[in-house]
């Protein structure tokens, strides 16, 4: 077996010509701490062939510098009040097509919405995601009411169920068209039965955080779950993974045993596609319950908001004080990255963060310093977020008022406030001549690594009989990954290169392809991702 693993990666060596970058902390191209070797292990290693990662796998795991289409499919008036009538009860989805259905009658209002789903995103739009802002994937807040009338019945949508008749394949039109362009979607599952939180954005703005605890609810949620999953597996291209709540309130009762729920629901109908999970603004303890999870099943991330402009702390402070803060952002991950062997995966992406503050911030400071100011808020956030996270996603792409000032994705871009990673701004012929370099430099890499990783090991445990050579496998399948993600854009005729952002779940994906056992496939699989920057 071993030598049948060996022939695939020199197969893998000669084939792939490209390489990435990567800076995240966590995983190291040197020999690693006392977690990273293990003596020889009595379990049987059961290697198998790996074909190099496709291009869903690309789209899934690579960094993601995204926006959000936030109000879209869940309507929320502060962003596009043009589609609430003036009868309207609230600032809801449900507001809006209650008063829609009642003023217009059901052709009339399921056209009206209609146009709104199918006119979100046009052409332009899409060329100018794709040149300009570098955008990588789309967040898509959806509700369970965006399935259609079978997923109403016996909820507060019941009534107006005919006006979502099409909007799931609405869904899947604008997910086609993304994918058309080289943008991946995370499917976010905003709206939930009886709201995840009281906000207006779970739907129905009743106020109230009912979906916990409710049976009824959470088979619903995971009948529409389920329904998901088999739209992906069943040909719906370009889809990064499946958020399964929003915001779920801070201490929601039962929520690790409905996430658990969920994960089983999805992961039988195809345990390939990432599950996001919402931190419940408690960052810490989502990622102590990824470290303790069992392995196996769909992919984990956790998605964690940050926002400086709700709290009495963030308004009590000065934009200078709030951006000092900004560097010792997701600090819970120290510790917590870098080795699998023995824990869960723990993968973090900021699902939404936008570069607004309260006006008692902004009134420390004189009129003329806020534009500097928020392009300093801006840049760091986002370096911090490209540096720890799998990826962002700003809040948001589109509004009645466009181009949406401090909340909105296009003025922020097009003022540099939010810049994306270098390597996505790559012209192709910078991305061949970097990879033609690491390929050469492959060799002379490879021995260094893992030279330095035996030495330590050996230093540490004299006499002690080591399998170096799965770090050594495991560093050429990585190095031989993190190439083919950096030239996904050119293979698909674009510009600039790609990144593995979401390292630990890729490395668990591979060990699990590959059946390799122990520390040190798993440290050499990262350390192969991280050494091929070193290569140009």
């Amino acid at each position: 077996t071993f030598y049948k693993m060996k022939k695939f990666l020199n197969k893998a060596k000669d084939s792939y010509k490209e390489f990435q970058d990567h800076t995240s902390s966590g995983v190291g191209s040197g020999g690693g701490g006392p977690a990273s070797q293990q003596p020889v292990a009595q379990q049987p290693n059961q290697p198998v062939d790996l074909g190099p990662p496709a291009s869903i796998d690309v789209l899934r795991y690579r960094y993601h510098h995204g926006t959000n289409l936030g109000s879209i499919f869940v309507l929320e008036k502060w962003l596009h009040g043009s589609m609430f009538p003036a009868s309207s009860k609230g600032g809801s989805e449900l507001d809006a097509a209650t008063a829609s259905l009642s003023e217009l009658g059901l052709d009339a209002a399921r056209s009206k919405f209609e146009q709104h789903w199918a006119n979100a995103v046009s052409d332009s739009d899409f060329a100018w995601l794709v040149n300009e802002a570098k955008c990588t994937s789309i967040r898509l807040p959806i509700g369970y009411f965006t399935l259609g009338p079978e997923y109403c019945k016996g909820t507060p949508f019941e009534k107006v169920s005919g006006v979502y008749a099409n909007a799931w394949a609405a869904v899947r039109t604008l997910v086609a068209r993304a994918r058309s362009h080289g943008i991946g979607v995370l499917i976010d599952l905003h709206a939930l039965p009886g709201g995840a939180n009281g906000d207006a954005h779970s739907g129905s703005g009743t106020g109230k955080a009912e979906f916990w605890g409710s049976r009824g609810n959470v088979a619903l949620v995971k009948k529409v779950l389920g329904a998901i999953a088999g739209e992906v597996r069943g040909g719906m291209d370009g889809v990064v993974g499946i958020q399964v709540v929003n915001e779920a309130v801070w201490g929601a009762k039962h929520m690790y045993e409905f996430y658990e729920q969920a994960l089983e629901t999805i992961g039988s109908v195809d345990a390939r596609i990432p599950v996001y999970i919402s931190d419940a603004w408690d960052l810490e303890k989502a990622l102590k319950w990824c470290n303790g999870r069992k392995r196996g099943g769909c992919p984990v991330v956790v998605d964690t908001h940050k926002y400086y402009t709700f709290s009495d702390k963030d308004r009590a402070q000065a934009p200078q004080e709030i951006i000092a803060r900004i560097g010792g952002e997701l600090k819970q991950l120290d510790g917590k990255v870098g080795n699998l062997c023995d824990r869960g995966e723990v993968q973090v992406v900021v699902g939404e963060w936008s570069c607004v503050l309260d006006g008692k911030t902004w009134s420390r400071v004189s009129p003329q310093e806020k534009g500097n100011l928020v392009t300093q808020f801006g840049r760091a956030q986002s370096a911090v977020w490209q540096q720890r996270a799998g990826g962002s996603y700003f809040w948001t792409y589109k509004m009645d008022w466009m181009d949406g000032g401090e909340w909105g994705f296009a003025e922020q871009t097009k003022k540099g406030n939010i810049p994306p990673p270098a390597y996505l701004c790559l012209p192709a012929h910078e991305v061949r001549n970097r990879l033609q370099s690491a390929s050469e430099r492959r060799k002379e890499l490879g021995d260094g690594a893992k030279r330095g990783h035996e030495g330590y090991w050996d230093g540490q445990s004299p006499g002690q009989k080591f399998e170096h050579w799965r770090y050594g496998e495991g560093w050429e399948l990585g190095y031989s990954d993190a190439m083919k993600f950096f030239a996904f854009r050119g293979d698909e005729g674009g510009e600039g290169g790609d990144r593995i952002g979401c390292l630990e779940i890729w490395i668990r994906r591979r060990l699990g392809e590959s059946g390799q056992i122990g520390g040190g496939v798993c440290v050499g699989v990262g350390a192969g991702v991280s050494g091929w920057g070193e290569g140009f």
